[in-house]
């Protein structure tokens, strides 16, 4: 195994650490900064001071790097972070990508059982587990066969694992078996996992929160289910916490203390700093010819390459052009299957020139040391965006360059996620309706309900992502009722050993055979119907099914996800108590929506601004390094001490002719945001419903502000509601 399986290859310790000490006539020398010759005298050991005997904790830690994961020293503040968790206290760790953050938590989970062996203090299998909270699939995976490699007991449950993988992991945990265990926030969603991990012999030792800045509002990629993981540690009583990002700023770092109560001395974070990432940035006009500028870089700086886009479309048109240039390029987007990601992936893995185009959801856990340029075809959304993006070059401590291409065609692009993600005023009263309705009303507090989101959101025109913040808002927020799993309300299945299934004399099998329909290929049997009509509960008839599918007699497949609540308190009826919910939720929408707007001016402002672009990521970031007033040398400024100057192309004002084109072929009034998300081009539930995109208008008026043309229809629609 190499030093990259557990993040940031060893020889780029110095590159790091040279960021803080290495500063060359007032500037930071790249190529300078790239010497990787080792010298450990020259690691950083945070708390450390000479003559001072190191603590027994902090000797475990490092018998345990060397003799479990082969690798000879801690980098920068890993060992301080460890040996804080060792001893018990939570901690934060911001470290940039390719950091070593993985360690702080793999380190201190196999640690456990050592402490307990040598105090005596537990018995075989009760040394409890670590678990690790993440939304990344692949980095979850390819963890886990890092440490199996290793000799570490170590599982992951997700939606890529089988039936039998996962039955044998919940083995393995009840009996005290593994030492770390992953899974995605949204399994705090389901109860009985909740009540499997407060089963765990031994307890939660250490809960380990990856990309923890979707904890804060604050942060650039906030998820909603996230804010649910700081209640799951109080009410599972973990022993201790570690958060980890590559992208907090001190508010955000501030949010995550809060949000698990960890002291200010437990916040380890180093330098965003990286001496061997050179960050060029141009500005050019809308029609610029970006793919021969492309071209032009990708021919000038060849090896393996991320192009990041920012829509799937763009992604599979730019890398079909690549290739038809004669280089080996492929897309990489969250709207291909599986199958075809992980093929592309493993390629670009093992490729030493391949170009990938990609959508953000290219790169996240990539453990791939010798990418040689990022470019930005697209603006990306923040700050933290971009750092986290052009992170994933140069691992290995080799130069790498990262461009950024400009243009203002880019904030339409931005713009239609930012406006699109914000419901109207109009939508959110039809989603109170809904959820309060008079059936639910009468229902008391520890009752359930169930409903698919996935059709409300349809319904009530709230995108799918955007309808889970707000009902994470009604639960922790207003505190309405609990998200209490999801169960599905199609089964279908191929009878594989008809042996088992038909010589099955149970009750529930019985009804289950009696009530199934056959089709072609798959035989349907609606549970719920069949529960009513049978008097056997569903949670038999589920049961059933899932032990033939278990023991290999069907081929199952469930469909038709409804969402399970368990009310805290009744739910409002009163129109005053709804009404104020909906005015708190729509400000909290429009909040976010600026925040936004913010975040995307900040970048700009960063890339325009007469200053080192690596002193500016530094500020932003907190980053209280000493070199910070310092030039590095190697970015767009310190290279040539002129600004990028972004083309003055501002938006057209609304035209009156199109305007009323739009008014006579959409006959909504109720929603002046739905005709403007029409006008300017943003896709919602509604509109793919009515069909808008087909009418000729819709994306009618992109080059206009989508502010003034809110405006223009919000006067349209009170004109013509007056009149009616």
């Amino acid at each position: 195994m190499s030093d990259t399986d557990f993040d940031l290859p060893s020889e780029d310790e110095e590159a790091l650490a040279a960021a803080t000490a290495d500063v060359v006539t007032g500037k930071r020398s790249f190529e300078r900064d790239n010497d990787h010759t080792t010298n450990p005298s020259k690691r950083s050991k945070i708390g450390e001071t000479p003559n001072t005997t190191p603590s027994p904790n902090r000797i475990l830690a490092n018998k345990i790097l060397k003799e479990r994961f082969g690798l000879n020293g801690f980098r920068l503040e890993q060992e301080a972070a460890i040996t804080h968790l060792l001893n018990g206290d939570s901690a934060v760790v911001v470290f940039p990508t390719g950091g070593g953050k993985s360690l702080c938590y793999q380190v201190p989970a196999v640690a456990f059982r050592y402490q307990d062996q040598e105090l005596g203090r537990r018995s075989s299998g009760q040394s409890g587990v670590t678990l690790v909270i993440s939304p990344l699939i692949a980095l979850m995976k390819d963890q886990v066969d890092a440490l199996l490699r290793r000799g570490i007991n170590a599982a992951v449950l997700n939606s890529s694992v089988t039936r039998d993988q996962y039955l044998a992991a919940q083995d393995d945990l009840r009996n005290g078996r593994l030492d770390l265990i992953y899974c995605a926030p949204e399994r705090l969603n389901s109860e009985g996992f909740i009540a499997s991990l407060k089963d765990i012999p031994g307890g939660i030792r250490l809960l380990a929160v990856d990309e923890a800045h979707c904890i804060s509002e604050w942060g650039h990629s906030f998820r909603p289910d996230y804010l649910k993981i700081a209640r799951f540690a109080k009410e599972a009583k973990v022993e201790r916490i570690v958060c980890l990002t590559a992208t907090a700023t001190l508010k955000v770092a501030e949010d995550i203390r809060n949000a698990f109560s960890i002291p200010k001395n437990g916040l380890f974070r180093t330098t965003m700093y990286r001496p061997n990432l050179r960050l060029l940035a141009e500005a050019n006009s809308n029609d610029t010819d970006y793919k021969a500028k492309l071209v032009a870089h990708v021919r000038k700086y060849p090896g393996p390459t991320i192009v990041y886009v920012t829509l799937q479309k763009g992604a599979e048109i730019l890398a079909a052009d690549l290739k038809s240039r004669g280089f080996h390029a492929k897309p990489y987007h969250a709207g291909m299957t599986p199958q075809v990601r992980t093929k592309t992936q493993d390629e670009f893995l093992a490729s030493r020139d391949m170009i990938v185009v990609a959508t953000i959801a290219f790169g996240m856990g990539i453990d791939k040391p010798d990418i040689r340029s990022i470019v930005h075809f697209d603006i990306p959304d923040s700050i933290e965006s971009y750092s986290q993006q052009i992170g994933r070059a140069g691992r290995d401590g080799k130069p790498s360059v990262c461009m950024f291409y400009l243009a203002t065609k880019d904030f339409y692009l931005r713009n239609i996620f930012t406006y699109g993600d914000r419901p109207s005023l109009c939508s959110l009263r039809l989603l109170l309706k809904d959820l309060c309705s008079p059936d639910r009303a009468r229902l008391q507090a520890g009752d359930t309900f169930t409903l698919s989101l996935y059709t409300q959101s349809r319904e009530v025109d709230i995108k799918p992502t955007v309808l889970g913040i707000i009902y994470a808002q009604m639960e922790l927020h207003f505190g309405l009722f609990r998200a209490a799993g999801a169960m599905y309300n199609k089964y279908k299945y191929i009878i594989k050993d008809p042996n088992i299934v038909l010589n099955d004399a149970s009750p529930a099998a019985s009804s289950i055979l009696k009530a199934s329909v056959k089709s072609s290929k798959w035989t349907h049997i609606a549970l719920d119907e069949l529960a009513n009509s049978s008097g056997i509960a569903r949670s038999d008839l589920v049961r059933k099914v899932d032990e033939w599918n278990e023991r290999d007699a069907i081929q199952l497949e469930k469909e038709g996800v409804q969402n399970i609540f368990r009310l805290e308190r009744p739910l409002p009826s009163s129109p005053q108590e709804v009404e104020d919910i909906i005015r708190q939720v729509d400000e909290s929408m429009e909040a976010t929506e600026h925040q936004n707007l913010a975040r995307t001016r900040a970048l700009l402002n960063l890339i325009t601004d007469s200053k080192c672009f690596a002193s500016a990521i530094g500020a932003y970031f907190g980053d209280s390094s000493d070199s910070l007033s310092e030039e590095c040398g190697h970015c767009s400024w310190c290279e040539t001490h002129k600004k990028v100057v972004l083309p003055d192309e501002p938006p057209q004002p609304p035209d009156p002719t199109k305007v009323k084109r739009i008014l006579d072929k959409i006959t909504v009034r109720d929603d002046p945001r739905f005709l403007a998300k029409i006008a300017f081009g943003i896709k919602s539930p509604r509109i793919t419903a009515l069909k808008v995109v087909q009418t000729g208008v819709f994306e009618s008026m992109n080059v206009c502000d989508f502010v003034e043309l809110l405006k223009v229809f919000t006067v349209a629609c009170d004109t013509d509601n007056a009149k009616a």
